[in-house]
């Protein structure tokens, strides 16, 4: 007997007792049918469970300022789409499975009782089964995905309100980020780019005098890696300089915007 067709086999999936004699006779002694129906029962049997979400958490607005900002999205879609998620609903809205609550999974239908007709009925009808499985291994791709996203989210250890400084009128922030790695970076952003020359980010001790050159921002925002091994207690100040065209890699003693970090 040749190989069970694969819509037979997520019809199988789906509703369970669908093979004829012959059918399951072959799935017993088939290792190639047999892994390809296991893959497709588990995903059926995923697609049926209602995952515990009461401890999830919504991502916070930097997320989604992050992924907007690495994959230079449009201002059109700048918005956290997740911003309002953990809002009150009103009207007749319905909650968001696995944010505000989970939700009981649709059933697949009853399988025809007729199996004989059924298989004479037109093979689109029959694809019908392939991509109820189909849509239930997706459904839990994007779960997975969800909560990759949400766990891998980085923690803000400190923030500094920037303020202009001299002519300028520029303001803006800096965060201190830490992921699950323990790498930290610095997210500055400001309301408008002001420099003659080209924007250099500062870190600065206490005593004013030392200072660490973070790079340079191309634009109104940037994330720049901190080194491992500093202390931001001994550079606590953010600093955004303007910076000439002169080849020179000290700070030009002009800054637009300074501020410095609280926990």
């Amino acid at each position: 007997m040749p190989h069970i067709d694969p819509e037979e086999l997520s019809l199988l999936a789906l509703y369970g007792d669908w093979l004829d004699e012959e059918g399951r006779q072959h799935l017993s002694g088939c290792d190639a049918c047999s892994a390809e129906y296991a893959a497709l029962r588990r995903a059926v049997d995923a697609m049926k469970t209602t995952p515990d979400s009461s401890t999830l958490e919504v991502p916070g607005p930097s997320v989604w300022s992050g992924i907007h900002r690495e994959l230079g999205l449009s201002d059109a879609i700048r918005e956290d789409p997740l911003g309002s998620a953990a809002g009150p609903t009103t009207g007749t809205e319905t909650s968001k499975p696995g944010i505000n609550g989970p939700s009981e999974p649709e059933q697949p239908a009853a399988p025809p009782a007729d199996i004989r007709s059924a298989k004479k009925r037109p093979k689109g009808w029959q694809r019908r089964g392939t991509w109820l499985a189909v849509a239930a291994a997706g459904a839990l791709v994007i779960a997975g995905a969800t909560l990759w996203n949400i766990n891998q989210a980085a923690t803000p250890l400190a923030r500094a309100e920037l303020s202009p400084l001299a002519q300028h009128t520029a303001t803006g922030s800096a965060t201190v980020l830490e992921s699950p790695d323990g790498t930290r970076t610095l997210e500055v952003k400001l309301s408008k780019e002001e420099a003659q020359g080209y924007q250099e980010v500062w870190l600065i001790g206490t005593d004013l005098t030392r200072l660490i050159s973070l790079g340079i921002m191309k634009s109104d925002s940037g994330t720049f890696p901190l080194p491992a091994d500093l202390n931001l207690a001994d550079f606590p100040i953010v600093d955004v300089s303007d910076e000439p065209l002169d080849g020179n890699p000290g700070h030009s003693s002009v800054s637009i915007v300074r501020g410095s970090l609280n926990s």
